[in-house]
């Protein structure tokens, strides 16, 4: 076979699961050769993320075959216009080496697509396979992002991949607090949320100039994320999605840990200065992905769930009410969201409209019956679909935090637990934006499915 004028040149090297590849690019000026790989299927001719790799294909070729580990697997090879010739017979050597290899290194094959889209120009890695991706340089600001000229195309895009991923992270930011309402906001109105979806009020959120209704402060001196909390106990039980108690509840919630000072009873929250400190350890948050929690169920059991709703109920916050003498706020950031009974039904998985992928929806903090079930069925139900967040620990992420970095989630397709192993003072200010009422799609696949991930 001949083949036309290639060329090629050996332009950087890569770094998969530690692992040095070294990434060649070539240019090919004849139509014969993709000719070679629909009549030789052992050929490995597959598809890349343009994000990773600048290309949307590549062809493998083993440094020195036979390839026998991951530290000698093939080179990958992607097309670029400019680099210096080589001779047909060369490529030819190349493509017996290939042939030689019949199965791609797992680092490669079995990774899903990236999501990051015009967010691919900022340095960013995965923390696992599964969830959570950290925009890692402080340089990439969340601030300069809502003031870019294309500020709609990077938060759609921030908010595609936050859905995709369930948690995003960025170090050090600068964003101040309206712009971090701003931004609540813009994730859910650029994804299709409903117009009359705002950013929620917390039933117990305190209205101070500073902040407004729609901040609530997570503190570890009392509030929102101490109400209720029993003291020992195990530490998965904290596992919750944010506000489920609502008829319509949040789409995305962007908090940022800083620090306040000030503190005390008659003034906390009232004085505010960010003061880049946290506990000198201690303090992490873990999340855990509803998609794969759905994904490990088996068919049968998939089924099964797709019929029950649950009754979610924020009663803890009425008894804090009472308690302190704390009135609640009634208007809640939607027409759907009023009064004092913080109780709703859902469905048990919901269809997330921005992947269209299927999630398991309950939390040990809200969901508090199966509607369809006894008591005894719903308690034991409840606990079993518990134990898929917290007891899979490679469907979790644990992020510990360093001041000023902010996590940006989907509530709809994750939950997520806060540490409580500090004494020091643990603080940060938290948007939650509304979504739409929950529902399941029967048409709508799982994570694993869409993605074809094994």
């Amino acid at each position: 076979m001949r083949f036309a004028q290639i060329s090629f040149s050996v332009s950087e090297t890569a770094v998969l699961d530690g692992d040095h590849w070294d990434r060649i690019t070539w240019n090919i000026s004849s139509s014969e050769f993709p000719k070679y790989f629909d009549q030789n299927k052992n050929a490995q001719f597959l598809e890349f993320n343009p994000c990773f790799f600048d290309t949307q294909f590549a062809i493998l070729a083993p440094q020195d075959p036979p390839c026998t580990s991951l530290r000698d697997s093939p080179k990958i090879l992607s097309p670029v216009m400019d680099s210096h010739s080589i001779k047909p017979s060369r490529l030819s050597v190349l493509i017996l080496h290939l042939r030689s290899y019949s199965k791609m290194p797992t680092a490669v094959t079995s990774a899903p697509p990236s999501f990051l889209a015009s967010l691919a120009q900022y340095e960013s890695y995965d923390a696992t396979p599964v969830i959570g991706t950290v925009f890692s340089n402080k340089s990439t600001q969340l601030s300069e992002l809502l003031e870019a000229p294309n500020a709609d195309e990077l938060l759609h895009d921030l908010a595609v991949l936050v859905s995709h991923r369930g948690v995003v992270f960025f170090k050090d930011q600068n964003i101040t607090i309206e712009q971090q309402k701003r931004l609540g906001q813009k994730l859910g109105e650029l994804t299709g949320k409903p117009a009359t979806s705002k950013l929620h009020k917390h039933p117990i959120s305190e209205d101070v100039p500073e902040l407004g209704l729609e901040i609530s402060v997570i503190s570890s001196k009392g509030g929102i994320a101490r109400s209720g909390r029993p003291t020992k106990t195990r530490a998965s039980g904290g596992w919750h999605s944010d506000i489920t108690f609502e008829n319509v509840p949040s789409d995305y919630a962007v908090s940022p840990i800083t620090s306040l000072s000030s503190l005390s009873p008659s003034n906390q929250g009232t004085q505010i200065l960010k003061l880049h400190t946290l506990p000198a350890v201690g303090g992490d948050t873990l999340w855990a992905s509803g998609y794969e929690a759905y994904d490990r169920l088996s068919p049968a059991y998939q089924k099964f769930l797709e019929g029950l709703t649950a009754t979610h109920d924020g009663g803890v916050f009425n008894a804090y009410s009472e308690k302190t003498g704390l009135k609640l706020n009634p208007e809640r950031g939607a027409p759907e969201n009023v009064g004092s009974e913080l109780k709703t039904v859902h469905p048990v998985i919901r269809t997330n409209p921005v992947t269209g992928f299927k999630t398991l929806f309950v939390n040990k903090g809200f969901t508090k019956r199966i509607n369809e079930l006894t008591q005894d069925e719903s308690d034991h139900l409840l606990d079993y679909l518990t134990m898929q967040f917290s007891e899979n620990h490679d469907l979790q992420v644990r992020y510990r935090w360093q001041p000023n970095d902010v996590a940006i989630w989907d509530n709809r397709v994750t939950v997520h637990t806060a540490t409580h192993d500090y004494s020091d003072h643990r603080e940060g200010n938290r948007v939650v934006s509304l979504g739409e009422r929950p529902y399941f799609d029967p048409n709508s696949k799982s994570r694993r499915e869409a993605l074809g991930v094994n």
